[in-house]
């Protein structure tokens, strides 16, 4: 058992709420038993578990490495004000730039609980890939994670250009849908082509132009109260169950 918060390892395994160092170690933490078990059973490779001590082990748990700590070192790893008491090291997943029917386009969202809900609404409307773009937060952050509540796990996810994205899908014949405020149509009159993307921008600035440009059809939401506008994830929501019609 580890016990001391100034242990190597334990070192080790902090640093993977980092960016740079979970790029570096192509891992990243994953924090609670429900999350350990998605990641597991959507046969993502778990490198380590971290195990409190006191806390049962599951039968599968037992067939994979894992090492237990004290509850002060649970503490020191945790990101949330009640650890469960089950952490695992889980390596990341590359997806191919190949797109199904159904595709979302995150143009520099930045807040992590917004683009966790957002894949996890993805993933419960049947969109195959997500695709964060430049600015957007990254999908390794614990907050995603947590938001996604698994999802992260069963859809195809990527980080890259979405210059470069949206050239190949429209080289597939897929039809953009960016979202806007102004000069767009209402998503009640839109009949929906597959296959499709749909572009949701920062929480403020929203889409930028030039993305907002390479789109085919700017849609939008009309706001029927005195509210300016809707949350980003809730927004996506419904644009996305209404693209599945």
């Amino acid at each position: 058992m580890i016990t001391s918060v100034q242990n190597q390892q334990v070192k080790q395994w902090k640093k993977l709420h980092q960016k740079k160092h979970r790029e570096k170690t192509n891992s990243f933490l994953v924090e609670g038993i429900h999350l350990v078990e998605e990641a597991y059973y959507s046969g993502w490779e778990i490198e380590m578990i971290i195990v409190r001590e006191g806390t049962e082990l599951t039968s599968w748990m037992k067939t994979i490495t894992y090492q237990y700590v004290n509850d002060a070192v649970c503490k020191e790893l945790s990101q949330t004000e009640a650890p469960q008491g089950i952490l695992a090291v889980v390596t990341m997943q590359y997806h191919p730039d190949t797109f199904g029917s159904h595709t979302l386009l995150l143009d520099g969202v930045q807040d992590p609980g917004n683009v966790g809900t957002m894949i996890r609404t993805a993933d419960a409307a049947g969109f195959q890939h997500v695709v964060l773009g430049k600015g957007t937060v990254d999908v390794y952050n614990e907050k995603v994670i947590r938001a996604s509540q698994g999802s992260i796990f069963h859809v195809a996810i990527s980080e890259q250009p979405l210059e470069d994205v949206i050239v190949q899908l429209k080289q597939q014949q897929t039809t953009i849908y960016a979202t806007a405020l102004e000069e767009a149509t209402p998503i009640s009159h839109i009949v929906p082509k597959t296959p499709l993307a749909i572009i949701m921008g920062n929480e403020g600035a929203g889409i930028s132009t030039d993305i907002l440009h390479a789109a085919d059809q700017r849609i939008t939401i009309p706001i029927l109260g005195e509210a300016e506008s809707l949350n980003v994830s809730v927004a996506a929501g419904i644009f996305m169950y209404h693209m599945i019609n």
